[in-house]
């Protein structure tokens, strides 16, 4: 699933960039504000989702340009583009090999997995940006769960509306709603759950080295497995129209993560020990892809390397390498990626 050519028009501070990877280590490398991180946000919209910062469309379009942005790439022969126009710089659209296509679909030729400074405070922000790290890592082994998700996530909102408002909705259309949410939230659950499953037995298997060890699971809120969530949902009307939104199904799930050196929760870890987590869990997860996909993931690591004193920073390329993904990586001195030797293309990012 590697690139082999990268093309950004008119995205944040890119006018015009073509990148053509030639190595499994991209070091993109310049000063601060050069563009660096912009170029994995790129890279983060070839999947569903929006990108490494969850920014607006209309954010990334460059001051100077004609109102829209395109971002093009080749990927094992076929062509992904995906941007937005002038005339609607909020609505992402989506091609591949010249056919239009939806923006779900993109996980079907891709997987990237992300990890920038901003995630350091994943553990300490809730459940909420932990669910939203753990679905990024169900998508890149099971391209429908956006499908699934965003099915759910519509007819919540539907539902949460109907309740609301000032006149009693219909039950059959509750009905019908509550149906929806209980087929996608079940594939939902099926979906995190199998991940969970395997990435914990695929920690287990990984040798003590550098990093801390996590031991993972997943909190879901919701009833058994037999349980009829359509049932469940139905019988709380009342209760979720008093609180305003719906209180019990999968978008209330949390990933619960444990030190094992410690017995820790991570939450109660060190900043460092945070990161050293989610690192272990990227590896992990990356060999995970690698190989039920049968094709390794794209990596996405965003200033990892200058937070690494030199042993554990040599020993982060040898475990990536291990991996076998594309890795894009980012830093403002071409020393921190001279361990990774000649598998490293070195790019340097200039002001545009």
């Amino acid at each position: 699933m590697a690139l082999s050519r990268l093309t950004l028009r008119d995205f944040r501070n890119h006018a015009a960039l073509e990148i053509r990877p030639q190595a499994k280590f991209i070091a993109l490398h310049g000063s601060n504000g050069a563009g660096k991180t912009n170029i994995l946000e790129a890279v983060s919209l070839l999947v569903p989702g929006r990108g490494i910062r969850r920014a607006a469309m209309s954010d990334m379009v460059n001051n100077n340009g004609g109102g829209g942005f395109a971002i093009v790439a080749e990927v094992s022969g076929n062509v992904i583009g995906t941007g937005v126009t002038a005339d609607q710089p909020e609505r992402r659209k989506v091609r591949v090999n010249e056919s239009n296509a939806t923006i779900n679909s993109l996980g079907e030729w891709l997987s990237v997995i992300w990890l920038t400074p901003t995630m350091d405070r994943l553990f300490a922000d809730g459940a909420a940006a932990r669910r939203r790290f753990l679905d990024r890592l169900v998508l890149a082994l099971t391209p429908s769960h956006a499908r699934h998700s965003s099915r759910y996530e519509k007819a919540m909102q539907q539902r949460n509306r109907l309740l609301s408002g000032a006149i009693p909705a219909d039950p059959l259309w509750l009905d019908a709603l509550e149906a929806q949410m209980a087929e996608s939230g079940r594939a939902i659950q099926v979906a995190r759950t199998s991940v969970v499953t395997a990435l914990s037995a695929q920690l287990l298997t990984t040798p003590a080295g550098p990093f801390a060890q996590p031991q993972i699971s997943l909190v879901d809120k919701v009833p058994t497995a037999d349980g009829d969530l359509a049932c469940t949902w139905r019988q709380g009307r009342n209760r979720d129209a008093a609180a305003g939104r719906t209180l019990i199904g999968p978008h209330r799930a949390d990933l619960e993560v444990i030190h094992s050196g410690s017995g820790q929760v991570a939450e109660q870890c060190s900043t460092g020990e945070q990161k050293a987590l989610l690192l272990s869990l990227i590896l992990a997860h990356a060999v995970l892809v690698s190989a039920q996909r049968e094709e390794a993931p794209i990596l996405l690591l965003d200033e990892i390397a200058a937070h690494l004193d030199p042993s554990r920073r040599a020993a982060l390329f040898a475990l990536l390498d291990e991996t076998g993904a594309q890795v894009w990586m980012t830093g403002t001195e071409p020393e921190l990626f001279h361990d990774i030797g000649s598998s490293a293309q070195l790019l340097a990012i200039g002001q545009h």
